[in-house]
């Protein structure tokens, strides 16, 4: 790996970034001060240092070909991040009626979210993360957070946690993971049981979204293993196995890196995002919300990406025509992540069976685009009318251009009492949105 002189910008940032102070009684973590520190911490590996660095042009040829570590590409989020105490919610800007509050920033670098046992407004929200290696537990009760517990740690890019039947399922890029009688068992975790381990151990698009559908098979996405390449079978598709590992099948082929999925309420079909290729500048390709109709439709990765443009290297081999076009194009470099289906009931009824998609936002775009959540509408039949802002202000732009970032949405989740919580790995945090006009 080449580097080169880490440039001016990376003395600032290591004169402004200092490590979160931590404290632990048991597995019950509340953070002090300093709370969105933790977040260089958790990219590093547990470093008290954090780093900087850019990349030779030697380097960049290698990244464009997908051959860096994913470690990098997080390295490089880092630029032109605000990482201010103040979380500023005022600054973030909703329809009318909406609000939006913190549940907890006591959850460092947060991905995926999964509710556990729940009944009378309280339950458990599961967690999962990307480099922090930690799954954490959040305590609710009556839409607050009583407590955060670390309840898996040292895993690899855990990203994806399923609850079904009292297991919570974890991903840990080859494998998937089930902690047994989870809720009961907060305090004292029991070791995790490997479901399987036959998942590739390609870390570069490796991290898995996982959700249990409603047929019961746990779904899971294979990304791939690089910015644009032709992989073998293993790689760029969904598949869905049983719940004990078994009976492996693919969904969806051509699947570039989905890291977010849900079934639409109208007739139980599989919905996705996938994120679009790098490397062909600030406005091509397009992520995806896709929709598969039935089991093995071909998605277009790596011929062919937003359904109309067909890859410089591999548009050749193949025609766009044929295949499966998305329902809509959310734009260049936003980073779709976590979407669902809206099917609460507190929420104006125009919003039910809308889909709300995390923007995590670009990473290397000139001009920075994402960092919010949006809405998709559809009509009666699930077709798309439009898509437009929910919830945005986590990306600021002062009066001369300046960007700054302020938090980085990843997934949604839709709560029993119809209010919607966002995770935000930058910050560590969740949001809960609600409606009360």
């Amino acid at each position: 790996m080449q580097w080169s002189e880490a440039p001016a910008h990376c003395k600032t940032l290591n004169g402004r970034f200092r490590p979160a102070r931590m404290s632990r009684e048991g597995r019950e973590v509340t953070l002090e001060a300093d709370r969105p520190k933790s977040i260089v911490r958790s990219i590093h590996r547990g470093s008290n240092t954090p780093m900087c660095c850019s990349l030779t042009a030697a380097a960049m040829q290698r990244f464009k070909h997908g051959l860096l570590p994913v470690g990098l590409i997080l390295i490089g989020l880092l630029t032109n991040v605000a990482m201010a105490g103040d979380l500023q919610l005022d600054k973030l800007h909703l329809p009318p009626g909406f609000h939006i509050e913190l549940l907890t920033d006591a959850v460092p670098n947060a991905r995926q979210m999964a509710l556990g046992r729940y009944a009378d407004g309280r339950g458990v929200l599961y967690v999962g993360s990307m480099n922090a290696g930690n799954v954490y537990a959040v305590e609710l009760e009556q839409g607050r957070a009583t407590a955060v517990r670390t309840i898996a740690s040292g895993l690899s890019m855990p990203v994806g946690v399923a609850y079904s039947k009292g297991q919570l399922y974890v991903s840990a890029v080859s494998r998937i993971l089930r902690l047994d009688g989870i809720d009961d068992r907060l305090s004292n975790p029991p070791p995790p049981v490997v479901v399987t381990d036959r998942f590739p151990r390609a870390t570069h698009h490796g991290w898995k979204f996982i959700a249990f559908g409603p047929d019961g098979w746990l779904y899971v996405p294979v990304g791939a293993p690089c910015n644009v390449c032709d992989p073998d079978a293993r790689f760029a598709n969904i598949q869905r196995m049983k719940a004990d590992g078994s009976a492996v099948e693919v969904v969806a082929r051509g699947v570039r890196n989905s890291v977010g999925f849900d079934w639409s309420p109208l007739d139980h079909s599989l919905w996705f995002t996938d994120n679009g290729r790098d490397m062909l500048g600030d406005d091509l390709p397009s992520d995806e919300l896709n929709h598969v109709e039935k089991p093995g439709q071909h998605f277009g990765y790596p011929y062919c990406h937003q359904g109309d443009s067909p890859d410089p290297e591999f548009g050749t081999r193949r025609k766009c025509e044929e295949f499966v076009p998305p329902v809509v194009k959310l734009g260049p470099h936003v980073a779709s992540l976590g979407m669902r289906f809206y099917t609460g009931k507190q929420f104006p009824d125009e919003y039910r069976n809308s889909v709300f998609i995390a923007e995590h936002g670009s990473w290397n775009r000139s001009t920075k685009i994402g960092y919010r959540v949006v809405r998709v509408v559809l009509d009666g039949q699930g077709r798309v009318v439009r898509q437009e802002p929910f919830v945005e202000g986590w990306l600021q732009r002062d009066a001369s251009g300046n960007e700054s970032v302020r938090g980085r949405p990843v997934d949604v989740l839709v709560m029993p009492d119809g209010s919607l919580l966002i995770s935000d790995d930058l910050a560590g945090a969740i949001y809960r949105v609600r409606y009360a006009p």
